[in-house]
């Protein structure tokens, strides 16, 4: 009971201080045990008496912060920081990325290409800093009241404390952080370079690219293709946040994924999504020979790509989903 009302108090508290806090409480809750039974035995009667005298975890929580109003609060601020920074970055790295690329493609435009660097930067920042604003603070709103996982309810007593997650249950930082890391740089690729997504072709120096996907149309599903990867940041960030497996956090997982499978199945299946004159522009850049057993080989993975996309999409966030549900079952 002890550990789980640490638990619960620490949770709303930075991550700095956590460490430290439940080293200061578990002293403190220890001398007034001893305060109260002295050499005697210590029954679970004594410890509810003394943790419903230091008050809920929410009152502990507030007492050790020293303040109550806030957009993003103490539990979020440290996930907010971490999700921020890695945005950023990621966004600073994948445009850096296009800007080199956009100058080994072509030189001789270098000084047009830093100019739309530096006003991608400077447009998207601002977007990136209130887009995971925005989400944590809907989050604080909605979720970070609703705290009866940590026994933080007006009428509280020590039985209302939950226990404190298994390690196997826990989710590993690094998971989402990964995972956040790759969709904003895929999300900055679609955004500012669709067009160098395809086949680079060489001939002693870069020659030109053969685009995957459709240029006159691919406009047309930006938007879409933007949103999604933004709910899936989304649902990495939940991840961070929860850092547990819950029923809750799983069901969350199951809809977005299905989110995604529907709108990924949607755009890549559509007509105009991929570049029609694909196979030609090999053909016409020299990389493959029509007729050969080459180009029959290319043409079958090219026409088969679409369908291999969406077995390795269904069955990525299946797993994703089915992890989640055996690992949020565990006590």
């Amino acid at each position: 009971m002890v550990d789980r009302y640490i638990y619960a108090v620490t949770q709303k508290l930075p991550q700095s201080q956590r460490e430290d806090i439940a080293i200061e409480l578990r002293g403190l809750i220890e001398d007034m045990l001893e305060e109260r039974v002295g050499n005697g035995e210590i029954k679970q009667n004594d410890v509810e008496e003394v943790l419903l005298e230091l008050g809920s975890p929410k009152e502990m929580a507030q007492k050790y912060r020293g303040t109550k109003k806030y957009l993003i609060g103490p539990e979020l601020y440290d996930t907010f920081l971490i999700v921020l920074k890695i945005v950023l970055i990621s966004m600073g790295a994948g445009l850096g990325i296009v800007f080199v690329i956009q100058s080994i493609v072509n030189p001789v435009e270098i000084l047009d290409h830093f100019v739309g660097f530096i006003v991608a930067l400077v447009t998207s920042i601002p977007q990136a800093v209130g887009w995971v604003t925005l989400v944590f603070a809907i989050t604080e709103y909605y979720g970070g009241v609703k705290t009866k996982d940590l026994g933080l309810e007006k009428t509280w007593h020590p039985s209302m404390l939950s226990v404190v997650p298994d390690p196997k249950r826990r989710i590993k930082r690094s998971e989402p952080i990964v995972a956040i890391i790759f969709y904003v740089i895929v999300m900055v690729w679609f955004a500012f370079s669709s067009d160098f997504l395809g086949v680079y072709v060489f001939d002693g120096e870069f020659k030109e690219v053969v685009p995957f996907l459709n240029e006159d149309t691919f406009s047309q599903y930006m938007p879409f293709v933007l949103l999604l990867f933004a709910i899936f940041i989304v649902k990495e960030c939940l991840k961070l946040i929860t850092g547990k497996w819950t029923m809750k956090l799983m069901g969350y997982t199951v809809l977005i994924n299905l989110i995604g499978i529907v709108v990924v199945s949607y755009l890549i299946t559509g007509d105009n999504f991929w570049n029609p004159t694909f196979m030609s522009g090999l053909v016409q850049a020299g990389v493959v020979e029509e007729g050969t057993k080459g180009y029959n080989t290319v043409e079958t993975i090219w026409e088969n790509s679409t369908r291999i996309i969406v077995i390795l999409l269904i069955v990525g966030l299946i797993w994703d989903s089915v992890e989640g549900f055996i690992r949020a079952r565990k006590k």
